[in-house]
């Protein structure tokens, strides 16, 4: 086809000061939200702007323009279906995760446990057990008693030899 028979381009310009209302209504109307129907009135032209060849011998412009919205909006409508099945699946996994600590708790926790292993270094096994079991797995002296197979007496002043040595520890530590 010769350049001379060749049809002119349709001026954006005029493209959008004579459709863009028409095409605002238009999806206005199929999408009952004027906000969305301006974002997709917005993004058909962008689209149509991006094609190099969209604009050249263009002989219905509102055709066009209804399908390449049409078009848009259903590559709208499917990503709003994929999110939706995205937030769905991740709504039932917190809801299986229930119960379960964050993994921001569990470094906090792993952290605190590490501060208190150094803070019992150097202290006796037992004095050490019994800290352990009753700060942390919550047994009563007398269950610590029995699992070290000493006395609650002697489970007492375990606990004390271990208080006074964290005490020590973090003196020693802070400046």
């Amino acid at each position: 086809m010769p350049v001379a028979d060749s049809p002119s381009p349709y001026p954006l310009e005029q493209l959008y000061s004579e459709h863009h209302g028409w095409l605002f209504s238009w999806l206005r109307r199929k999408l009952r939200c004027s906000h969305s129907a301006a974002d997709l009135a917005q993004d058909t032209f962008v689209r149509i702007l991006a094609s190099r060849d969209a604009l050249l011998g263009m002989r219905e412009p509102r055709a066009y323009l209804s399908t390449t919205a049409r078009r848009l909006l259903i590559d709208r409508v499917r990503r709003q279906q994929i999110e939706e099945a995205y937030l769905s699946e991740l709504a039932l996994a917190a809801e299986a995760l229930e119960g379960h600590q964050s993994p921001e708790s569990i470094l906090i926790t792993l952290e605190a446990l590490e501060q208190i292993a150094f803070l019992l270094e150097g202290l006796h096994v037992n004095a050490r057990e019994a800290f352990v079991g009753y700060y942390l797995d919550d047994l009563t002296q007398p269950q610590i008693a029995k699992r070290l197979q000493i006395s609650p007496r002697m489970v007492r002043k375990y606990l004390a030899q271990a208080l006074i040595h964290c005490h020590r520890t973090l003196d020693i530590a802070e400046p």
